[in-house]
């Protein structure tokens, strides 16, 4: 077994996070935003249907319990860089991806639910914040996929390299962002929503 570190801290290396740190910021000042129009218009429902009236719990337990799990599971996959175990990194990264599936298919359905009960992006204002705080997370998800099926690929050709190591980090990095984010819409947005 190789006992090198793959985690380079060369100034190249060290320029990359430092800049993807900087990128991490400026996604916080995003979601703050968007939090902040969403507890601005939370309560302007007009006639559209409220919070409490749309909100179902077991879709959303499904989601949360689907990235939680993913964070843990890109947890692993760090895990299996220092072990040098290719095979164990593809395994956990595609149990990662699945999660993420998981949870956008919840959440694609959890839209066309709101359409179909006639809560859509136009009906209220609260409706348009959440819509777009949703779909803005979603759209992150939906990114982080890509983005790991992309290291999966390289992975899967070159193996576990000092290169692929530094860009799995910096991945995860964004996988446990995107949940903390997520951990934020689940307290803030659907508990609050349902207490009313």
């Amino acid at each position: 077994m190789n006992s090198k570190p793959l985690y380079s801290l060369g100034e190249e290396s060290s320029n990359k996070i430092l800049g993807f740190w900087i990128f991490l910021g400026a996604e916080i000042a995003l979601f703050g935003t968007l939090f902040a129009v969403y507890f601005t218009l939370a309560n302007n429902t007009g006639t559209a249907p409220t919070q409490k009236e749309l909100f179902e719990m077991k879709g959303v337990m499904i989601e949360t319990f689907a990235l939680l799990t993913s964070s843990f599971t890109i947890g692993l996959v760090v895990n299996t860089i220092k072990l040098h175990s290719k095979k164990a990194f593809i395994s956990f990264l595609i149990i990662t991806l699945a999660l993420g599936a998981v949870f956008l298919g919840v959440e694609i359905t959890e839209f066309f639910t709101y359409v179909h009960e006639g809560a859509t992006i136009q009906s209220s204002g609260a409706l348009s914040a959440l819509f777009v705080l949703l779909g803005t997370h979603g759209a992150h998800v939906s990114f982080g996929m890509l983005w790991g099926i992309a290291i999966l690929i390289q992975v899967s050709r070159e193996g576990i390299t000092e290169t692929t190591a530094n860009k799995t980090f910096i991945y995860s990095l964004y996988w446990h962002f995107l949940d903390v984010v997520w951990i934020f819409i689940f307290s803030f947005v659907y508990v609050k929503g349902l207490i009313g």
